[in-house]
């Protein structure tokens, strides 16, 4: 189908995209994808022992554990974007570094970072949640829109 385009294009465009096509870098798409997957499994496992440690140490119990891991993993994610070494596990890994709450933490303190020349108000608080704002917003909706289903089923007697 990419040739049929080709071939309906004029001599000059035809022309550059072979050009194009001989210049364009390939990527290593299995590396970076086993890449992703080594540095996901390994952001992953840290949040394995840090439940596993508040479970052991602090009595937390196996439905209780996840809100402080998950506060855990997001404050070490902003101290290390703060001091620059997320950035280059963001650059090695690709997608394996954006496991949604490492992610999360990484876009709040990356916008404040920019922008704190503005300020710690304006510059530092209005944009913090800029990018993740709306995710947070999303992800409340979701959670009502699915809680309401729910509700509505079980009243049904479904579940």
């Amino acid at each position: 189908m990419a040739d049929n385009k080709k071939k309906n294009l004029p001599p000059e465009q035809q022309q550059y995209q072979d050009f194009q096509e001989k210049r364009e870098v390939k990527r290593p798409i299995l590396k970076n994808c086993i890449k992703a997957f080594l540095i996901g499994g390994l952001i992953c496992f840290i949040g394995q022992i840090i439940s596993t440690f508040y479970i052991y140490q602090f009595q937390f119990t196996e439905q209780t554990v996840g809100n402080p891991t998950t506060a855990t993993l997001i404050f070490i994610t902003m101290l290390l974007t703060g001091f620059g070494v997320y950035d280059r596990i963001g650059q090695f890994a690709g997608a394996g570094s954006a496991v949604p709450v490492s992610g999360f933490g990484n876009a709040v303190i990356s916008a404040a970072i920019e922008h704190r020349t503005e300020g710690f108000i304006l510059g530092v608080g209005g944009n913090m949640l800029k990018l993740a704002g709306p995710v947070i917003v999303y992800g409340v909706f979701s959670a009502f829109v699915v809680a309401l289903i729910k509700t509505i089923l079980i009243q049904w007697g479904g579940f």
